[in-house]
C-alpha cells in the first residue's frame, strides 16, 4: 500500500480538540438532580432551507399526511391499487394502475411501491404451494427496475413458483404493461419454510 503524505495535511495525527466547530455551541443544562451537564446545540446547515423547499414541493407539508399514519395504512394503500385476476396452484396474476398516491417525484411508479407489491404477490404465490401448517419468511427480495411505468399506466403483475421444496420456495414476479406486454420490473423472492411450533 502507498502511504505517501497527502498535500496540505499534517504528517501525524493531532490530538482531538476540546473546542466545538462553528456550527455547534456548547451550553450547560442543569438537571433535576442538580448536576450540570454539557449539551451541544446544532445550527441548521446552509443547505437546510433548500432541502425543506424540496420536501414541501413533493407534499411533505400536505395536511393529509397525518391520515397516512393510521394503523395498517400501508395495507389499505396497496390493496386499493392491487386487484386480483387469477389464483392457481403456483401462479397468481394481479392488475395495478399507477395513480398519484403511489408515484414518485418524477411521475413514475415509486420503487418502494413496486417492491411492496412484489412482496405481496410473492407471498400470495408462495401460499398456493406451501400449506398453512408452515410459516414462511422472506429471506431475499431482488428487484430489477428495467423501465418506468408512468401515471395511469396499467400493469399486469404475474407471480409464479420457480421451485418449492421442503425448506425453500423461490418465486418470480414480473410487472408488464397491460397494453404492450413490455416487461418493466422483475423480482425474485426467496422464502424459508418452517413448521409452526406447537406448544
Amino acid at each position: 500500500m502507498n502511504y505517501r503524505r497527502q498535500p496540505n495535511r499534517p504528517a501525524e495525527m493531532t490530538k482531538p480538540s476540546s473546542t466545538f466547530p462553528p456550527s455547534q455551541e456548547q451550553k450547560t443544562v442543569p438537571s433535576s438532580d442538580g448536576i450540570t451537564t454539557a449539551e451541544s446545540e446544532e445550527r441548521s446547515p446552509p443547505y437546510a432551507s433548500s432541502v425543506m423547499r424540496f420536501l414541501e414541493s413533493i407534499g411533505i407539508s400536505d395536511p393529509k399526511v397525518e391520515n397516512y399514519s393510521s394503523k395498517d395504512f400501508y395495507s389499505v394503500l396497496l390493496c386499493n391499487h392491487l386487484k386480483t385476476h387469477t389464483v392457481q396452484r403456483g401462479h397468481v396474476t394481479c392488475f395495478t394502475t399507477v395513480k398519484p398516491p403511489i408515484i414518485n417525484f418524477f411521475g413514475g411508479l415509486h420503487g418502494g411501491v413496486v417492491a411492496a407489491i412484489a412482496e405481496r404477490v410473492a407471498v400470495a404465490t408462495a401460499r398456493t404451494v406451501v400449506g398453512e401448517d408452515k410459516d414462511i419468511f422472506l429471506g431475499e427480495l431482488a428487484m430489477s427496475y428495467l423501465s418506468s411505468a408512468t401515471i395511469n399506466a396499467e400493469l399486469i403483475v404475474d407471480g409464479s413458483v420457480i421451485r418449492s421444496g421442503r425448506n425453500i420456495t423461490l418465486i418470480a414476479i414480473e410487472f408488464k404493461m397491460r397494453t404492450t406486454g413490455e416487461l418493466v420490473y422483475s423480482c425474485r423472492a426467496t422464502f424459508y419454510n418452517s413448521p409452526i411450533a406447537r406448544l
